[in-house]
């Protein structure tokens, strides 16, 4: 089974980090773009995080402006993982954060510009 899923939310106070892991499984996840994206209820989708696949000759890490200076994103392929990490987090962090990966597109930007698998969500709350 081909599937994508997210682990590492939950409730932390203002200031405070957290990791989020992305796993794939059924497929190799480095020969692919991953993109995580959020959601906050009431809210549009917007984009967090992308890193291309190794194949990409642009290994550059995307984030939103959002997120920049406070988000990694980054991959352990022996693991078939790719992380967030979120440090320094902010009320207006909270939301579901979603993992995704594209196999025949590179990153748009901090965006993926499509996407084959995506997986269920893990809820993330700042809150003191």
């Amino acid at each position: 089974q081909l599937q994508l899923v997210e682990s590492g939310g939950g409730l932390v106070q203002p200031g405070g980090s957290l990791r989020l892991s992305c796993e794939a499984s059924g497929f190799t996840l480095d020969d692919s773009a991953i993109g995580w994206f959020r959601q906050a209820p009431g809210k549009e989708r917007e984009g967090v995080s992308c890193i291309n696949s190794r194949n990409d000759r642009d290994d550059k890490l995307y984030y939103s402006n959002l997120v920049k200076g406070r988000f990694t994103i980054s991959r352990d392929n022996a693991k078939n993982t790719v992380y967030l990490q979120m440090n320094s987090l902010k009320p207006e962090d909270t939301a579901v954060y979603y993992c995704a990966a594209d196999r025949r597109h590179p990153c748009s930007g901090y965006v993926l510009y499509d996407y084959d698998y995506r997986g269920q969500g893990t809820q993330v709350t700042v809150s003191s």
